[in-house]
């Protein structure tokens, strides 16, 4: 089901790209302002999409789009309470170790509060949608 959303927000992301690329070429001025239906479509993916990769799809500096998330949320990440910016414990069951093949796995997801989670394993056959829903969910 995860896997489901990761792609649709893919997709959503490749169409948001197209319509940041028709805006650029449309405008009339080189240094008009991007319009606010744009940002608020970027600042929605960075929900399930890392800021980084969100800024980097659409060709804009992780600053500006970070400034158009603290503009639309009303708070950052320092004005949250103590208990808001620590994420819950997440334990994942223990899996049998096997043999070390060239398989593996390395996943870093971020949430938009700065919260980041980062998974390296020789297994590749970790619940990962669990883990991720689980780290997405947690706030």
């Amino acid at each position: 089901m995860q896997i489901d959303t990761l792609l649709h927000t893919e997709h959503q992301l490749d169409q948001l790209a197209g319509q940041f690329e028709h805006w650029r070429q449309s405008r009339s001025h080189l240094h008009d302002r991007i319009p606010d239906p744009l940002w608020e479509q970027a600042v929605a993916l960075t929900a399930t999409l890392s800021l980084s990769r969100v800024a980097k799809h659409l060709r804009l500096r992780v600053s500006d789009l970070k400034a158009q998330i603290t503009k639309r949320q009303g708070t950052t990440a320092a004005q949250r309470p103590p208990h808001a910016a620590s994420p819950s414990f997440v334990e994942v069951p223990q899996q049998p170790v096997q043999p070390q093949g060239l398989g593996g796995l390395e996943v870093e997801v971020h949430r938009p509060d700065g919260a980041r989670l980062r998974m390296h394993s020789p297994d590749a056959s970790l619940p990962l949608a669990i883990i991720i829903h689980s780290f997405l969910e947690a706030r």
